[in-house]
């Protein structure tokens, strides 16, 4: 896998070794979604399922600094601390659950990408504790990418969806912290 644009364009981001449960997201949907993002020099950024570490790679990158990624495998957590050593200062990795960090978490982020795995049960009742943790504030945008069989309600407690993007059997849902 490669960053798709910004700083870091070009470079290779490992994949931990022998893992057929990580699913790097799809350049195109990657470079897509940061294409809509923009600029994010300025703007903090929450990678939570973070696997190998793209999304917040992508994020630093294109200027986003603190970018904290968050993965729970303790396995896949050496690689990710591996990739991440390209953007230091600006990358900082947690071995925790998503679920955990939101609850312990005391800063708010301006961008918040989910990528859980696509048989992960409970996207929106995390979509909801996130929108009731500290690590969200208004106007906070909140992406989250699962298959498209999945239904996601259009608002989720005090997140609505204003933009969606498929991407084959995938979508992205835009949300904004209201």
């Amino acid at each position: 896998m490669r960053i798709t644009g910004g700083e870091y364009s070009g470079r290779i981001v490992k994949v931990p070794e022998g893992d057929l449960r990580i699913r790097p997201s799809m350049d195109r949907m990657r470079q897509s979604v940061f294409d809509v993002l923009g600029d994010l020099l300025g703007y903090s950024f929450l990678d939570l399922f973070a696997g190998s570490g793209i999304l917040g790679l992508e994020a630093a990158s294109r200027g986003a600094s603190p970018v904290v990624c968050v993965e729970k495998d303790r396995k896949k957590f050496p690689v990710l601390l591996q990739n991440a050593a390209m953007a230091k200062p600006a990358v900082f990795c947690k071995a925790m659950p998503a679920e955990t960090f939101i609850m312990r978490n005391k800063q708010a982020f301006d961008i918040i990408f989910l990528d859980p795995p696509f048989d992960y049960r409970f996207k929106l009742q995390l979509l909801e504790r996130l929108d009731r943790s500290s690590s969200i504030h208004d106007g906070s945008l909140v992406l989250i990418h699962f298959p498209r069989e999945d239904n996601l309600p259009q608002e989720i407690s005090g997140l609505r969806c204003y933009d969606m993007r498929i991407f084959g059997r995938s979508i992205v849902h835009f949300y904004r912290k209201i």
